[in-house]
């Protein structure tokens, strides 16, 4: 006896069509790995980090220079008054002791301008909050004993060499100070007093030549400012 095989013609249209889908290019689309993305992608506004100003970091570098200025015209104003009280000191003490009536006259005239000078950076230094020594440093302490040992042309001779150092090495640092200090009144001060040293220069250096006492090789100045 002969067994014959029945198929279903709907199950068999099923089967057919399933394997034509899974076999279709058309159909299998690859899906995106999530995992893949960046994370900065799947946020919606990110933040964005804005790089510095150049306008801020030039107003820092501004701001740290006016500092630093600053803290220049308060050591200046220390300086040139440790430098101010010495001459007036080695001055009172040459008006005694000096063997020359034309080293007197000199001293004389360190001791008047001077005085004038220190009170008029003293007055500018109390407003910026700057103490000034009322004492002589421990450097011109020890000129003022050397030279209260002396008389005659040996005081003349060593009055004028601490003069003629003074002078050189105050204009130079008068004509710095002229030209960077940050502020004008100070400035205005600095300029009217770096005129008077110039003065005070030329005329220590002619008497020193004059009593055979050697001049130093002077430095190159700044050049000043204009008046203003």
């Amino acid at each position: 006896m002969t067994s014959s095989l029945i198929i279903n013609p709907r199950r068999l249209y099923a089967v057919l069509l399933s394997t034509a889908i899974l076999s279709s290019p058309v159909l299998l689309i690859a899906q995106p790995d999530l995992m893949s993305i960046p994370v900065s992608q799947t946020q919606a506004n990110p933040p964005q980090q804005q790089p510095a100003s150049s306008t801020a970091m030039q107003d820092s570098g501004q701001n740290a220079g006016e500092v630093g200025q600053v803290m220049a015209d308060k050591i200046f104003l220390r300086k040139a008054a440790e430098g101010g009280l010495a001459e007036v000191k080695l001055s009172q003490l040459a008006v005694d002791k000096a063997g020359s009536d034309d080293v007197k006259a000199f001293a004389q005239k360190m001791i008047d301008d001077h005085i004038k000078l220190n009170a008029n950076l003293a007055g500018i230094a109390d407003s910026m909050g700057v103490k000034l020594s009322q004492s002589l440093d421990k450097e011109h302490q020890a000129d003022y004993d050397k030279l209260s040992t002396l008389s005659g042309s040996d005081f003349d001779t060593q009055y004028l060499t601490l003069m003629v150092k003074a002078h050189h090495k105050d204009l130079h640092m008068f004509r710095i100070e002229a030209a960077d200090a940050a502020d004008p009144t100070l400035r205005d001060a600095v300029i009217s007093a770096e005129k008077t040293i110039h003065d005070h220069t030329v005329m220590v250096d002619k008497l020193a030549r004059d009593k055979g006492v050697p001049i130093p090789a002077r430095p190159n100045h700044p050049t000043p400012p204009p008046a203003s």
